[in-house]
């Protein structure tokens, strides 16, 4: 169901963040992360988290299918869905880590990307990039 203020399905957003989560490779936390990134063209970009033993090269759901979608040359984006759990079963919400929410500021308007946080079609919640990451710092601010 769309809503007036967002022109896409959420519960289509989030059938792919659980399909993608199921990709993730988490033999350290065993905390299964999965992304749906949905360009304003309508293409749909998944991610997962990817663990790595010297923890600091780890990486989130959210950037992997960013970044996915950069490589394949995409720039416009309208919104993210994020869900995870332990052992891939979502218990609670998955919020974005700063890190994450930094690569969304690069490349989406804080005020019109939406992110999803979801355990399922029935739980989620719609925040706008802004409400995330208040006074955010992006391109904006080099100009």
């Amino acid at each position: 169901m769309k809503d007036s203020a967002y022109n896409f399905d959420p519960k289509e957003l989030i059938r792919e963040a659980l399909s993608a989560m199921k990709r993730a490779y988490t033999p350290y936390s065993h905390f299964q992360v999965g992304a749906a990134l949905l360009t304003k063209d309508g293409k749909i970009y998944q991610g997962c988290n990817i663990e790595n033993a010297a923890y600091g090269p780890t990486n989130c759901a959210e950037r992997t299918a960013f970044f996915r979608a950069v490589f394949e040359g995409e720039r416009d984006f309208e919104a993210i869905c994020v869900v995870g759990g332990k052992d891939g079963i979502p218990t609670s919400y998955a919020a974005p880590c700063g890190v994450c929410r930094q690569v969304m500021m690069e490349f989406c308007n804080p005020e019109t990307f939406w992110i999803i946080i979801a355990m399922d079609e029935e739980h989620y919640s719609i925040h706008t990039l802004k409400e995330l990451l208040p006074l955010g710092f992006g391109p904006d601010n080099l100009k």
